[in-house]
């Protein structure tokens, strides 16, 4: 697997009390992880309190900025060889992460995407999924299964390259975008991850809703070259 790297793990996370705990002592367990670095998003809950009692450091934004612009806070701070994005819903599935470290430590890849099991209820529609995953192909050619996917291993020299991420939601679609164009190798990766899923009710469409307007939003503005 090439020389000892040593894993920078970031977190964004909004109002996630009942789950960073586990999230993040799964992902401390990973053998390669020295740190766990949490950007609480203006969270109203006890997250920030939660996350460094369970070993995680800190960074707490004063007001919710969404989950592209927390992870362009944490990332500056991210010193180490290769760098996780995880989710901070995962739970105690977190440690599947390490399948998605495999490839980069082995040099196989640049970039590496969680493709997760068949969710266990039905969500939405596809709409968001099928307009991810057409838009991804259509400006690098790639075929993604799950394009969507927050959960990431990267070399840090990529993150650095992809920096700022876009806002909101979008951030997955144009990270896949960027990367591919600047000729980085990306690869799914199989896991056996869960996380909090979005239903058929208000809520679920309301939130896919605004994740829709937010990859169309990151898709006009890939029409322009890097």
């Amino acid at each position: 697997m090439g020389k000892k790297q040593a894993v920078s793990v970031l977190v964004p996370a909004y109002n996630e009390a009942t789950r960073i705990k586990d999230t993040v002592q799964a992902v401390l367990s990973i053998p390669e992880v020295v740190e766990v670095l949490v950007v609480d998003d203006g969270s109203t809950d006890a997250t920030a309190d939660v996350a460094r009692a369970s070993g995680a450091r800190v960074i707490r934004l004063s007001r919710n900025l969404g989950k592209g612009e927390a992870l362009n806070r944490g990332a500056t701070c991210c010193m180490h060889d290769v760098v996780l994005l995880i989710d901070a819903d995962l739970g105690a599935s977190a440690v599947e992460a390490r399948n998605l470290l495999f490839p980069i430590l082995a040099g196989e890849a640049d970039m590496t995407v969680a493709r997760f099991p068949r969710a266990g209820r039905k969500g939405g529609f596809g709409l968001v999924k099928g307009l991810a995953r057409a838009g991804i192909r259509w400006y690098t050619g790639l075929v993604m299964e799950s394009p969507l996917s927050g959960q990431r291993a990267m070399t840090r020299e990529v993150l650095q390259r992809l920096v700022p991420f876009a806002s909101g939601f979008g951030v997955e679609v144009g990270m896949t975008i960027k990367a591919a164009r600047l000729g980085f190798r990306v690869q799914e990766v199989p896991v056996l991850m869960t996380h909090r899923e979005t239903g058929r009710d208000l809520k679920g469409f309301l939130h896919r809703g605004k994740q829709f307007w937010h990859v169309v939003r990151v898709l006009w503005q890939a029409r322009s070259p890097l």
